[in-house]
């Protein structure tokens, strides 16, 4: 039998970004708070001091900061006629765990979204056409403006004390900065950070290509910096350890070093960690929320009662939860019905390693996780999609962001993977090579979802949850006219030669080399209960005191890193909840 806590005002689900975001904000307003996380405590000191945050071993190899998939994990497979298999080894993605969770390892790379992404299907409709988007792809709007959004990206940069140039203040474009990005309110709170050697050579090429290359938002510091809370940040040194680690210096933002230290303060707030939650419990009529259920680091069954319930664990616990507490009508792909797991996406990424001669000098070893130049010409709707029948675009970067031996050395196609010759490859090229990217959008199609496996089950007896994704026509078409843009980028760069991954059609996805951590879709948010599983304000259409989190609630998934848009959205649905919902309970959107 259950051990029944005292009831509380809310519980969070997850202790990530945006769980402490929503704990921030709701016992500011003077709510009990309580989190759960399945995962261990972490804060800078002890886990990450020196010299445990630069173990490769430990944290590339060993995945100290990820998910045990021993415990819990997700099948996959292509279609949904194939058999789905067991996610066991950290590839494609890393879903994080822990106080902090993604927001730990993650690079640092903040941006925001074009206007037009959320208002996706009216816009292609608009300028293309509706005959112009393909028969299974699934496009919708967000049902959210930018201009709505916009003060809460304005915000999250500041908590995070963001590196960048702005491009386009209030209207005025700004040269240096990224002139395609939608008006922001004001500049960013800090200066860019310096440009390491691939960057620079990155943004020279592309200039003298006729592009307009600009300084990548980076949560990584660029100088010393207070935020609102009173969380101190120190400049980033570029040791090269921020992709899989927890920054030593208190330079890259995360919960640990830009919230954490002032919610802790509060009374009103609690923390519970290694508590993995099983379902959402709700009333006999299925439409109110009563709390969850959970299982302690004893093996106690406990249910923690609420008045309102957040989901703010990673992309796919969320969705999971949706589906085992049986809330929202489950996706069918046979007959295109339900809502949860619907709209499941992830991100194309092209990345090509360059091979330079002895005369220029790289070092791969030192850089920053978001530290890099880019360009946007190819992002969004910034080119005519008309000739090329195809929707979406990306961005393609040069970045630099620290590469050990052991988390990869690249080496020039054609060199053995072992013996004296492999050792004079790594000699000759380790200084002297770089990388570029395409970061690329991933529509919404019928036939890629997410659903319970009928066959796996975790360590707690729960089904797991299915991946059914493959790359379709529109993502391949994109890669390959994008791939083209970065190899002419390359050979600009004085590349000698070039290796690397480029999406053609014909691609599988391929989940056993790391792409992206960047899964969108499953609970998607929107205007229509039909096809989405939240209103505009993030709150369940069908149970009014659930919210749900995280890059789960995107439309379609976006070419631009995930997390600036989560942490807006995460600010935005605390902002109406505390201004609207808990003046009157209920839903905030008619149905």
């Amino acid at each position: 039998m259950a051990v029944v806590n005292k009831p509380v005002d809310v519980v969070i689900v997850g202790f990530g970004w945006t769980g402490a975001i929503m704990a921030m904000e709701l016992a500011d307003a003077g709510l009990q708070v309580v989190a759960l996380e399945r995962g261990d405590d972490a804060n800078t000191e002890p886990n990450w001091a020196y010299p445990k945050v630069v173990d490769e071993i430990a944290q590339s190899a060993r995945n100290g900061l990820l998910q045990n998939l021993s415990k819990t994990t997700v099948t996959l497979r292509h279609g949904k006629d194939d058999t789905a298999v067991p996610y066991r080894q950290i590839g494609s993605f890393k879903p994080g765990q822990g106080v902090g969770g993604a927001g730990i390892h993650w690079s640092g790379v903040h941006s925001r979204v074009m206007p037009e992404e959320l208002r996706l299907k009216s816009h292609v409709t608009e300028r293309y056409s509706a005959k112009f988007i393909p028969k299974d792809m699934q496009l919708q709007d967000w049902g959210v403006s930018y201009d709505e959004l916009e003060p809460h990206f304005d915000r999250f940069e500041y908590v995070c004390g963001t590196s960048g140039q702005a491009g386009n203040i209030q209207g005025r474009k700004i040269e240096g900065g990224n002139v395609f990005e939608a008006p922001r309110s004001r500049d960013f709170p800090l200066p860019p950070l310096a440009d390491p050697p691939t960057s620079a050579l990155f943004a020279k090429a592309v200039r003298e290509l006729g592009y307009k290359p600009y300084a990548l938002p980076a949560a990584n510091a660029s100088r010393p910096y207070v935020n609102s809370y009173g969380c101190q940040l120190g400049p980033c040194n570029f040791c090269g350890f921020c992709s899989d680690y927890g920054c030593i210096n208190y330079s890259k933002a995360s919960p640990q070093t830009t919230i954490l230290p002032a919610l802790y303060r509060k009374p009103n707030f609690s923390l519970r960690t290694n508590a993995h939650v099983l379902k959402v419990n709700t009333d006999s009529t299925g439409k109110k929320a009563t709390g969850v259920t959970y299982v302690d680091a004893a093996g106690r069954e406990i249910e923690q009662p609420a008045s309102m319930v957040v989901l703010a664990a990673f992309h796919l616990h969320n969705v999971r939860l949706m589906l085992s507490s049986n809330i929202g009508k489950p996706y069918d792909p046979e007959t295109g019905e339900g809502v949860v797991g619907r709209n499941f996406c992830y991100q194309v990424l092209n990345s090509v390693n360059l091979f330079f001669d002895k005369n220029t000098y790289i070092n791969q070893f030192m850089g920053a996780g978001g530290v890099g130049q880019a360009i946007d010409e190819f992002y969004g709707d910034n080119f005519d999609h008309g000739p090329l029948n195809f929707i979406g675009g990306g961005v393609i970067w040069g970045r630099q962001t620290g590469n050990g031996p052991v988390r990869g050395i690249p080496l020039p196609q054609g060199t053995p993977g072992w013996g004296s010759a492999w050792k004079q490859a790594v000699k000759d090229n380790y200084l002297h090579s770089g990388r570029i990217e395409a970061q690329l959008s991933n529509m919404a199609y019928r036939g890629c979802f997410l659903d319970l496996d009928p066959t796996y089950k975790d360590a707690y007896g729960s089904p797991l949850l299915r991946m059914t994704l493959n790359w379709q026509d529109n993502d391949q078409r994109l890669s390959e006219y994008v791939g083209g843009k970065l190899q002419d980028i390359g050979h600009a760069m004085g590349a000698k030669s070039m290796s690397g991954r480029i999406i053609k059609r014909g691609t599988d996805w391929d989940t056993r080399a790391y792409q992206s951590t960047h899964i969108n879709g499953g609970t998607a948010m929107g205007t229509d209960p039909k096809t989405s599983v939240l209103n505009k304000y993030l709150q369940s259409w069908d149970v009014p005191n659930l919210f749900v989190l995280g890059a789960n609630v995107f439309a379609h998934g976006i070419g631009y890193n995930p997390t600036g848009m989560v942490g807006a959205l995460a600010f935005w649905a605390a902002h109406n909840i505390r201004s609207t919902y808990l003046k009157n309970p209920g839903p905030m959107v008619a149905k």
